[in-house]
């Protein structure tokens, strides 16, 4: 294939939030694919705040991007030209392309999505792994009963809208913990929540003693930090707390620690850490349910569309960490 393909590398690891140039711009020939494989052009970037952890060194749940590696990035493209038995041109697909125009795909972990049954930035979001996280986290760890109280943080994001909506779905009364006035109304009027907490400007504790005058049985944690201090104690017995993320602690060169945790064992509850990653091979059970919720009008997905290209990629990174997206941020970068 002729053209130039454009990409952005991790040029140094950050220190505290990610600057211009711990980024590099790159660019290289568009590549040819060989037996077994196809190329995809990229359409849409997903913006993820875990994308902050992975350009950190040491241990985690996936190996970190290295240094001269193009940034890794869940994406939709098109398939351009296939070597690949079971791609053929003209398929949308679902895989980890990276931030980058073009790229050469053996299909290992590519799905195929269909632009008739949703739009495909939706495919990043509500019923991807944004989607995903959000139902195993709630439905496998937090196990919410019907009646009970649900109590979700970073409620405005990708995963938090979801995770809400899951917990309507199953017939919980959910409180959504959001920054700003505008963002608390997006909760209640279009997602359906029960009741939202503007943690700008109230006070989380109190709040909850108005909203979740019982406690709160199960809280999907998405923010980390003076968050989840405020909620901790709130806990109703046996409560279940979903470590889901932690973006108000992912650019901080110290991090915070909970300094409540001792309800836990006060209210005999419990609190465990989730990665969507350990449920691939039900991703399928995941996709059907959220789908269905979808076509019944239970799950409303909100794609939050920036445009310019992956070179607006590091700045558009940043806009998650300044809590300017609403639903789930995405980057376009083709028709």
């Amino acid at each position: 294939m002729s053209g130039t393909n454009h990409q952005v590398r991790l040029a140094a690891r950050p220190v505290g939030e990610p600057r211009p140039t711990d980024w590099e711009h790159t660019e290289e020939p568009v590549g040819e694919p060989g037996d077994g494989e196809f190329l995809v052009q990229v359409l849409y970037l997903s913006i993820d705040p875990a994308m902050r952890g992975w350009m950190n060194a040491g241990r985690s749940y996936i190996r970190p991007v290295e240094i001269g590696e193009v940034m890794r990035a869940g994406a939709i493209g098109r398939v351009i030209a296939s070597r690949h038995p079971e791609f053929a041109v003209g398929d949308h697909v679902s895989g980890s392309f990276g931030v980058q125009e073009f790229c050469v795909s053996d299909g290992r972990g590519v799905t195929t999505v269909d632009p008739a049954v949703a739009p495909l930035p939706t495919y990043l979001g509500a019923l991807g792994m944004s989607g995903l996280t959000a139902y195993f986290g709630l439905v496998d760890i937090g196990r919410p009963e019907p009646g009970q109280t649900v109590v979700v943080s970073g409620a405005a994001g990708a995963v938090g809208s979801v995770a809400g909506q899951v917990a309507k779905a199953l017939g919980c009364r959910v409180v959504g913990i959001a920054g700003g006035e505008e963002k608390c109304r997006l909760l209640v009027d279009e997602f359906g929540f029960d009741a939202a907490i503007d943690y700008r400007g109230e006070d989380i504790r109190k709040a909850l003693r108005t909203h979740a005058p019982e406690g709160v049985d199960v809280y999907f944690d998405n923010v980390g930090g003076d968050v989840l201090d405020a909620v901790l104690p709130r806990l109703a017995r046996g409560a279940r707390v979903v470590v889901c993320g932690a973006i108000s602690q992912y650019n901080s060169t110290e991090p915070k620690g909970p300094a409540n945790y001792l309800s836990l064992l006060v209210n005999r509850a419990t609190m465990t850490g989730m990665v969507v990653f350990d449920y691939a091979d039900r991703y399928p059970e995941g996709v059907a349910q959220l789908a269905a919720w979808r076509a019944e009008g239970r799950l409303t997905s909100l794609d939050d569309v920036a445009t310019g290209g992956v070179a607006a990629f590091p700045d558009t990174l940043m806009r998650l960490f300044r809590g300017e997206n609403r639903g789930k941020l995405v980057l376009k970068i083709a028709d």
